[in-house]
């Protein structure tokens, strides 16, 4: 499978030597050397892994980063001069999904991408074997209103409620419970959930469905210790039953 990696870096010669290294592995590499490019790259060829800078002209990594994890579902790997834990957090809480420190090794550089990319192809294979429709983005819905007995769940205004009470959901509960309902009746493993809510997904990160299910079902089911709508699929993940 060839893979698509954009690669933002404003040190020409860094850049060079990523862009070097990259295609020797065999994968199509595009460059771009400011926040504004990288967008514009991201947007129109979709790259399957993107490799960014922190510190940008224009537009900083931070602010790439949060941009695009609106927009798509790509790995994306930080690179910054800086040590500061306080950037890595910064960094992962705009979404990004791996963290390295200048100077590193090209060797660890290609190894995480590697794995990163991994974890694409085993995604697209599980969708595949799965058999699960593309959905359209969660904020553009075909159906504006899903019903399920006393659960309503208005895609509009991002607004759920039970027994014709709003429920208080946050963002990643709602878009979670619209992405079980949405397909109804089918088991969907962790991964792919974490892929599809959260955007990408890297190791140890399952746990983050789990969580977001048990505050699901506190607020929708009867009885959370006995979930009758959201199931759990022992050994691969959930069900919505509706």
């Amino acid at each position: 499978m060839d893979y698509k990696v954009l690669v933002v870096e404003d040190d020409t010669t860094l850049l060079e030597t990523l862009e070097y290294n990259l295609a020797h592995q065999g994968y199509e590499v595009l460059t771009a050397e400011n926040g504004r490019d990288a967008l514009t790259l991201a947007r129109s060829n979709q790259p399957d892994l993107i490799v960014l800078d922190v510190m940008l002209p224009g537009i900083d990594g931070f602010e790439v980063c949060r941009i695009l994890r609106k927009e798509l579902s790509v790995p994306i790997i930080m690179l910054t001069a800086r040590s500061e834990e306080v950037d890595k957090i910064v960094g992962l809480e705009m979404g990004a999904d791996d963290y390295l420190t200048k100077p590193f090794s090209m060797r660890e550089l290609l190894a995480r991408v590697k794995a990163m990319l991994r974890r694409v192809k085993l995604i697209r294979e599980e969708l595949a074997a799965e058999q699960v429709p593309e959905v359209a983005a969660l904020d553009t819905p075909a159906n504006a209103i899903l019903t399920y007995g006393n659960l309503v769940i208005d895609q509009t205004r991002r607004e759920v409620r039970l027994d014709d009470n709003a429920l208080r959901l946050k963002p990643k509960e709602f878009e979670l419970l619209l992405f079980l309902a949405r397909h109804q009746g089918m088991a969907l493993s962790r991964d792919l959930i974490l892929e599809r809510v959260w955007g990408w997904s890297y190791d140890g990160n399952s746990r983050t469905v789990d969580v977001h299910v048990r505050w699901l079902r506190e607020k929708i089911e009867p009885d959370p210790a006995n979930a009758a709508r959201i199931v759990t699929v022992r050994g691969i993940g959930y069900r919505f039953e509706g």
